[in-house]
């Protein structure tokens, strides 16, 4: 999905005709109010945002997303940028800053990084929430073992702190494992790390 910003509605009906040409969903919206009200699409999506326009300009639009935690990336298209602008933009983390009129094979290489950063994001997301519902499975005593795993302690180790044997250690180590999906402990580190579990003090 492509959603356009701009209050030039010509503007928006060239570059709407454009991009479904290419087979791409297209909303367009003149106004940042109309945008921030839309139903949110599911899938990938970009936007394509005007810099200068009455409310609340493009750097605003970009800002209010950021600060709502909203990760849409943004091609700024603008008749009136400057360098500091565009500085601005990108920084924030505009994917490209382009002027008007722009060149449509520009626009496309823009749009498609755009969507292509947007599916990652989408697929890093979904990956994530697996893992928590993997990390959700386990019992309480695969939990301890796991923060003693991830602490680098060896089962021996683990097995004296928990008061209990070395091969119930091993048992919970191999179930915890596998729940997770991760072969090595090195794999289990960076699970955990994105999981944001604390190792065991």
């Amino acid at each position: 999905m492509v959603y356009l910003l701009d209050d030039e509605p010509a503007m928006l009906k060239a570059l709407t005709r454009l991009l479904r040409a290419q087979g791409l969903q297209v909303r367009a919206f003149t106004s940042a109010q109309q945008f921030f009200a839309r139903e949110r699409h599911q899938g990938p999506a970009c936007l394509v945002l005007d810099l200068a326009m009455p409310e609340i300009d493009g750097l605003g639009v970009q800002e209010r997303l950021r600060q709502g935690g909203v990760e849409l990336p943004v091609v700024f298209l603008t008749g009136h940028g400057d360098i500091p602008m565009s500085v601005r933009a990108l920084k924030a983390g505009a994917e490209d800053f382009l002027t008007k009129p722009v060149n449509a094979a520009d626009l496309l290489q823009a749009i498609g990084a755009a969507l292509k950063r947007a599916a990652d994001q989408q697929a890093g997301i979904e990956d994530l929430a697996g893992l928590h519902e993997r990390l959700a499975t386990l019992t309480p005593r695969e939990r301890e073992v796991l923060g003693h795993v991830v602490a680098g302690k060896r089962n021996k180790q683990i097995a004296a702190h928990l008061g209990t044997g070395e091969q119930n250690i091993k048992v919970h180590r191999g179930r915890l494992m596998r729940k997770l999906g991760v072969r090595s402990v090195a794999d289990l580190v960076r699970v955990t790390e994105r999981l944001g579990v604390l190792p065991a003090k």
